[in-house]
């Protein structure tokens, strides 16, 4: 039986793309979306407006400037994008679109924020706090080097030990570093290393390249066997510039495979300058020694003296501790002298008559201030009253009836408020500010009726 007209819901447009806009954006407040720009438009208002699309379907798509203006590449047609945004519905078209917050390249843009993710749980599992990383010793007598043997890695490091400190034995743990198997090669090295336990640092790395290239030292299963490592490891992945996940974790960090060898090796030139230079002061301070032990030795001969000479020394010395003895005992007698006189007058002033005195002195001041205080209170009691005995005076309804107002009671003694609470004829009593009066009701007026003025 078809719907009757009056339970009919009849939508107009505007209604209804409304309607669809709200379903939209309250089931896809924020997605992730891929594709391809295509149809790119940037008008004069800054706005952008362009259509993503892949190898089947299309979205039209919408970032408005206060978004676009912090992108850090150039969009155009072609370029493989990822977006962020939440779905809408352009009301007066009926477009079905995608309103954009976030845009960045495709590839580099995801291998960066799965970079991020696995740099922030790494973190927050504290693999890269510094008390968990081991020390890594100055001058290693074996280092251990985890890397391409035909890499340019591995020639810079024995190119740079070769020179600082040939005497550095180098043990190669060959593993490949670019590609899908480096990682799972990586720690299988690591975990040689340790297990044969025959170097005293290790060296990950490799040379610069890509974040591609790069990207196995990226890889969660090898940062947790640097973590892991019993000894200890310096990263050295790519050129200054470059970050890995490796850096973070590993007990030291040097900028290139080159940097990471100059550190864990002595310079032989510098060595041998500090030997010469420990010979020499050596050599200067023996001389020096001598030289002093000399001018000792004719001190003490010169210091040698007579017999008789140092009797006459003695005696002298005795009269003058004769003298520091006597002084010493006159100061001492005159000290204790001042000290009795001191305790005699602390005795007569702790005597009772003296505290007899204080306490009546004391009663005395009490008394009077009390004397004073009591006088003031009653000062202030005096005006309190006063001021609320006119403030009741103000408000009292004897007051108001001596301004010629009267109050109008019924025989019971209700207080007439409206003229509808009395009748014609009927008796009540005007109550004035002297006496009072006994009045019959002729008439009443309307509720409505305004008050005459007085």
């Amino acid at each position: 039986m078809p719907e009757a007209a009056s339970q009919r819901h009849i939508f107009s447009v505007t209604e209804l793309n409304n309607a669809a806009k709200r379903l939209l954006e309250g089931q896809f407040p924020a997605v992730w979306i891929e594709g391809e720009i295509s149809n790119l438009v940037q008008p004069r208002s800054g706005h952008l407006y362009f259509t993503l699309k892949d190898d089947d379907a299309q979205i039209r798509a919408a970032m408005f400037r206060g978004n676009n203006v912090h992108l850090n590449f150039r969009p155009r047609d072609g370029v493989q994008v990822l977006v962020r945004g939440r779905l809408s519905l352009y009301t007066p078209r009926g477009d079905y679109q995608l309103i954009v917050d976030q845009m960045e390249e495709a590839g580099l843009g995801a291998l960066q924020r799965a970079f991020e993710q696995l740099k922030a749980k790494l973190q927050a599992e504290g693999l890269f706090d510094e008390s968990r990383k081991r020390p890594v010793p100055l001058r290693p007598a074996r280092i251990g080097v985890i890397t391409s043997p035909t890499g340019a890695a591995i020639h810079d490091i024995l190119t740079v030990l070769q020179r600082r400190f040939p005497l550095t034995d180098v043990i190669i743990y060959p593993t490949l570093v670019q590609g899908t198997e480096a990682p799972a090669q990586i720690c299988k090295a690591i975990a040689k290393a340790n297990a044969r336990n025959e170097c005293d640092v290790l060296i990950v790395g490799r040379g610069g390249g890509s974040l591609e290239d790069l990207w196995c030292f990226n890889d969660e299963k090898v940062a947790r066997s640097i973590a892991a490592s019993a000894l200890p490891i310096v990263s050295a992945v790519g050129h200054q510039i470059d970050f890995t996940i490796a850096d973070f974790v590993a007990d030291a960090r040097a900028p290139t495979p080159s940097a990471a060898a100059e550190m864990l090796s002595a310079d032989s030139e510098e060595l041998r300058n500090n030997l010469e230079g420990y010979a020499q002061w050596l050599e200067d301070w023996i001389t020096d020694l001598i030289e002093r032990q000399k001018e000792r030795l004719n001190w003490l001969s010169r210091q040698l003296k007579h017999p008789g000479k140092r009797l006459e020394e003695h005696n002298q010395r005795l009269d003058e501790l004769d003298l520091r003895l006597r002084n010493a005992i006159q100061r001492k007698l005159q000290l204790q002298t001042s000290q009795l006189a001191t305790a005699r007058a602390r005795l007569q002033s702790h005597t009772p008559l003296h505290a007899v005195q204080s306490c009546v002195r004391r009663v005395e001041t009490l008394s009077s201030t009390l004397h004073k205080t009591m006088a003031q209170q009653l000062r202030d009691q005096q005006r309190d009253i006063a001021h609320l005995a006119q403030r009741l005076n103000t408000v009292s309804p004897l007051n108001t009836l001596g301004r010629g107002y009267a109050i109008v009671q019924t025989v019971d003694g209700t207080v007439v408020r409206s003229s509808q609470q009395v009748t014609p004829g009927q008796t009540v009593t005007a109550r004035l500010h002297e006496g009072e009066l006994r009045c019959r009701v002729e008439s009443t007026g309307s509720p409505e009726q305004k008050p005459l003025a007085i």
